[in-house]
């Protein structure tokens, strides 16, 4: 049997990089696993890689109409929900003196707003001893230029791990953050490659020196999922676990 034999796990954001790799890894334990994405074709593609266990529906983390649909089929296929992973999210470059309201509107609504509502609308399906796990990123610990609305909403979701921890003790859930370093995704290519040679300077200088030498892999991401999201980590909340070789501890 698998870790998460009879589970029902939900994953935002999982058409590519670390929300696709820790669907792969949870429905690979045994959990139905419900995927969302903004871009049909690529979540498409996600749920053919994840198999049978893995049901698409199309959603942006950021639209409160989407969220309701998409837990309405929750609540319709399923009826309860053991494990979410708020993985949603976007970084978009902006020096200060450069920001635009859209970019900070199109980052804070998809990030923070997103996750809020994510995780706010799962409450009624969430099952005694649920595990919530909400994506953050080292970027909030480690000044990278051109990065500061991301690293903002990032600071911002470790914050809420600890107070719904603290909220949700009462029923058995556990609020965790998980918080990766540089990762190779492709979100992560799409933002260097967005950023003008300065700003991919600075992006390399912050990802580069890990202790481990290298970048992580979506994969080594979804291993730490899977520990939070398993029984292993029951007596686990309000805590931060960092996958990012060392970079923010060494």
């Amino acid at each position: 049997m698998g870790l998460l034999e009879h589970k029902t796990a939900l994953v935002t954001g999982a058409s590519t990089g670390i929300g696709l790799a820790t669907a792969r890894r949870f429905a690979a334990e045994g959990a139905t696993v419900y995927l969302t994405g903004r871009r049909k074709a690529e979540l498409d593609a996600a749920v053919a890689l994840v198999g049978p266990r893995g049901i698409g529906i199309q959603s942006d983390a950021s639209n409160l109409d989407d969220l309701d649909r998409l837990f309405a089929e929750i609540t319709e296929r399923s009826g309860r929900l053991d494990i979410v992973l708020a993985n949603a999210g976007v970084g978009d470059y902006g020096p200060l003196g450069e920001i635009t309201e859209e970019e900070y509107e199109r980052t804070t609504s998809i990030n923070f707003k997103g996750t809020v509502f994510t995780v706010q609308k799962a409450l009624p399906l969430l099952s005694a001893g649920a595990s919530v796990i909400l994506l953050s990123s080292s970027a909030a610990l480690r000044a990278a230029p051109g990065l500061g609305v991301y690293a903002a909403t990032k600071a911002a979701i470790r914050s809420l791990a600890r107070t719904w921890a603290a909220e949700l003790a009462d029923r058995g859930i556990r609020v965790n953050a998980l918080t990766p370093g540089p990762v190779e995704t492709p979100g992560a290519d799409e933002l260097r490659a967005a950023m003008p040679q300065g700003g991919q300077s600075a992006a390399a200088e912050h990802a580069a020196p890990t202790p481990l030498g290298r970048v992580g892999r979506p994969g080594e991401v979804a291993a730490t999922a899977l520990y939070l999201a398993a029984d292993q980590s029951s007596f686990t909340t309000g805590a931060e676990l960092f996958v990012d070789g060392g970079a923010t501890q060494l």
